[in-house]
């Protein structure tokens, strides 16, 4: 599952190429992955013009003129393709899409531009989907009034950080940020390098940790989300930013995915461990119980 750096990165890609865009058409091939009532996409698809392309968490919003915004969940694999008669982009999940003649047999939903652009919506696992809600539901979405605050967001403060872990005491520190209703966006990598950052090991009960040690942690997630969003994301996804290029994060991860490597804080051999069903990357001499 894509964490929120790599959402970021396809959400910065497509506004820059598909707003002020009017959508002409739209084929999909199963209700599965454009569950959308006809009538609706007649009167608020069709016509309109892309005002703004927004991301909560790691779900995407296409906002339209019609006052109706497409929700996209990428999933596993899913990808938009911006494609032009001068241009080719992708965002998401690379695979052949990228250099084949589109739509291909992967290819779930295409929305046709008036000026001859397309943007396909390509899923080889079919579990993403592209939703057309009204605009003004969106706060009201089951998701939406369950997840948790931006982590990056300017209002975040760490006094706040800390509160959204306080009914979550008795369970691990891991598991609690992967809890997408205490902070959102959070998964497994950054959790790992956020944590071996702070120096707090994974399975410390949220009980456990001080003051000092939620501002470090507090400092860490935000200063690890910063950065992958500036390197497009982790390779570790296989995902493309919108110039197809794979996210570079991962080249300078410091936990994660670096067992049987020295730590390069203390140079003590980095391990693998499972936490919170996820496997873990410490390093047993910074990350003491």
């Amino acid at each position: 599952m894509p964490e929120l750096p790599e959402v970021e990165t396809v959400r910065l890609g497509l506004a820059d190429r598909v707003i002020g865009r009017i959508i002409i058409a739209e084929m999909h091939d199963t209700e599965k992955g454009f569950p959308n009532a006809p009538v609706d996409v007649k009167n608020f698809l069709l016509g309109a013009t892309i005002t703004g392309v927004r991301r909560r968490a790691k779900v995407l919003m296409i906002d339209l003129s019609t006052g109706y915004s497409l929700i996209v969940h990428l999933k596993m694999t899913g990808q938009l393709v911006f494609v032009s008669p001068d241009d080719r982009f992708g965002a998401g999940h690379p695979n052949d899409s990228l250099i084949n003649t589109l739509p291909d047999k992967s290819t779930r939903v295409t929305l046709s531009f008036k000026d001859g652009a397309a943007l396909y919506f390509n899923d080889q696992r079919k579990f993403g989907w592209m939703k057309l809600i009204p605009t003004a539901e969106i706060p009201s979405l089951s998701f939406m009034q369950k997840v948790g605050p931006e982590p990056l967001d300017a209002s975040f403060t760490k006094e706040a950080f800390k509160e959204r872990f306080t009914r979550r005491k008795k369970t691990s520190i891991k598991a609690a940020l992967l809890d997408q209703s205490v902070v959102a966006g959070i998964g497994n990598i950054y959790a790992d390098e956020a944590l071996w950052g702070a120096k707090v090991h994974p399975t410390r009960k949220v009980e456990t940790i001080t003051e000092q040690e939620f501002t470090d942690l507090y400092n860490e997630v935000r200063a690890v989300m910063s950065l992958a969003i500036e390197k497009g994301g982790s390779s570790n996804h296989t995902y493309v930013n919108a110039e197809g290029k794979k996210g570079s994060y991962m080249d300078f991860a410091r936990a994660f995915r670096r067992e049987g490597l020295p730590c390069p804080r203390c140079g003590t051999i980095i391990e693998k461990i499972r936490v919170a069903g996820r496997g873990t990357h410490i390093c047993p001499h910074c990350q003491v119980l």
